[in-house]
């Protein structure tokens, strides 16, 4: 298996390119935790699942839940919403160079014309790692509507009525005594599939920031790459894929004991 053998590797000091193979144990793990990089990276991967989960999801929600009210031009505005979802992100990339250039892009442009002046969203230490994640956002929305979408069709249209006649009148009464617990299984669903995406981020730090600038848009997997196919050492990447696998899996575990108490299973 794949998983066993990235354990197996991540156990010696395998180079690509280099003949022979030594078992080292956990030298390369103990290397990772002094390994600045490594430690840069995993504080960006967080601060960027943490940006962007809770607002795609959000948002998603926000979108389904507009989309299911409204009557003409569904198809239209779920089309408009899911194109992200479709779209080549390396294709998209010079839209996004171009919207979020400091000095011609349209963003700035917009800032400038009511005063305020713009700054260098891909290309400042500032700001850069939020420039990715509103774009990871944008990625994300579509889909999580799609998901809401299914979720919000599921619910039985009696429900709504009886909660009318136990005097929910408004539509922000309904939705929490009926549409909110009834969502339930979804929303656990678009958290995890959220949390799994963002975690797993590298196509948009790969095009536009290359992990800069001064590190500041460095995340997990753009780091593992370089690693394992720019500096060749294979082994030392297969310890951080192993660690990365480990984060993973307890961040699902920390969010199923935190959500699925919550749900409300039909």
């Amino acid at each position: 298996m794949p998983t066993i053998a990235v354990v197996t590797l991540s156990l010696t000091d395998f180079e690509l390119g280099y003949d022979g193979i030594r078992f080292v144990g956990f030298d390369n793990y103990i290397e990772l935790l002094g390994d600045r990089t490594f430690l840069i990276s995993l504080g960006n991967t967080l601060t960027y699942t943490l940006i962007v989960t809770p607002l795609s999801v959000l948002i998603g929600l926000g979108a389904a839940l507009l989309i299911e009210a409204e009557v003409r031009g569904r198809a239209l505005f779920r089309t408009i919403y899911f194109l992200p979802v479709v779209s080549l992100l390396v294709a998209m990339a010079t839209v996004w160079q171009y919207l979020l250039h400091p000095t011609i892009g349209p963003v700035n442009a917009l800032l400038r014309f009511i005063g305020i002046a713009g700054p260098n969203w891909l290309g400042g230490s500032d700001t850069v790692l939020l420039s990715l994640a509103l774009i990871g956002v944008w990625q994300a929305v579509g889909f999580n509507m799609v998901l809401f979408l299914a979720g919000l069709t599921a619910i039985p249209r009696e429900l709504y009525a009886a909660a009318e006649v136990d005097r929910a009148a408004t539509a922000w009464d309904r939705f929490w005594l009926v549409t909110w617990p009834m969502l339930g299984p979804t929303t656990l669903f678009v958290v995890t599939i959220s949390v799994i995406n963002a975690v797993k981020v590298f196509e948009t730090v790969s095009t536009l920031t290359q992990g800069g600038p001064n590190r500041a848009s460095e995340v997990l997997l753009w780091t593992i790459y370089q690693e394992g196919f720019v500096y060749l050492r294979v082994g030392y990447a297969s310890a951080m894929t192993v660690v990365f696998l480990a984060i993973l899996m307890a961040l699902m575990m920390l969010q199923y004991r935190a959500l699925d108490r919550r749900v409300h299973y039909t």
